[in-house]
């Protein structure tokens, strides 16, 4: 059954204030908006639109979080290419995750008709390499009851996101190509896939 009773809250933009945060460079030129979110949740499904184009050379991005419990979340890629990354974090002994030591990082190419797995525990965000709008459709929950629904749902972890100015790699164009620049306040990558992209020394 279609919800209409929130739609007043299903719309939300992100924007280059609050991308500031996780950027590359906090201080680039970027739109006013990077990307909008209609949510839908999980039978009506959510829908992302990314701006196109790069600021200081890092392209356009979703925020990136990590979920919260066991949950898990599947994007599907109707227009455009665009670059997934995943990454989970190491643990203590009491289950925290430790903000700025990966276990594992994946670089995944997605272009029309593709699908992107995300797993339970593990982060993720979305890059637009191309030279028009990216689009996506995603199956994660939405709880309107959150003070901010369509913006930080609840069932997402931003905070290690923030704290470490984005993943353990930003993707930036290079060349007219799509390559990677280390985000260094991460210590350590224990295994990293990086999908034969670049890695670029800065």
């Amino acid at each position: 059954m279609i919800d209409f009773k929130n739609v007043p809250k299903h719309y939300a933009p992100r924007t280059h204030d609050k991308m500031r945060e996780v950027l590359m460079d906090p201080n680039g030129i970027g739109p006013e908006v990077h990307y909008y979110m209609i949510r839908g949740g999980k039978e009506q499904r959510n829908i992302t639109v990314w701006e196109p184009g790069t600021i200081s050379g890092e392209y356009i991005k979703t925020y990136g979080h990590y979920h919260v419990g066991q949950l898990d979340e599947t994007y599907f890629s109707p227009f455009r290419d665009g670059v997934a990354l995943l990454q989970k974090l190491v643990t203590d002994e009491k289950g925290n995750m430790i903000p700025d030591v990966v276990e594992e990082f994946k670089v995944v190419r997605v272009k029309p008709g593709d699908s992107v797995y995300m797993p339970p525990g593990w982060g993720h965000l979305v890059v637009n390499v191309g030279d028009t709008y990216f689009a996506t459709a995603d199956d994660s929950p939405v709880n309107f009851g959150d003070a901010d629904p369509a913006g930080m749902p609840g069932h997402a972890d931003y905070e290690p996101v923030k704290q470490m100015q984005g993943f353990a790699y930003y993707v930036v164009e290079h060349e007219g190509k799509s390559a990677l620049v280390r985000n260094k306040k991460y210590k350590e990558i224990k295994k990293e896939d990086l999908n034969g992209l670049e890695v670029l020394s800065r």
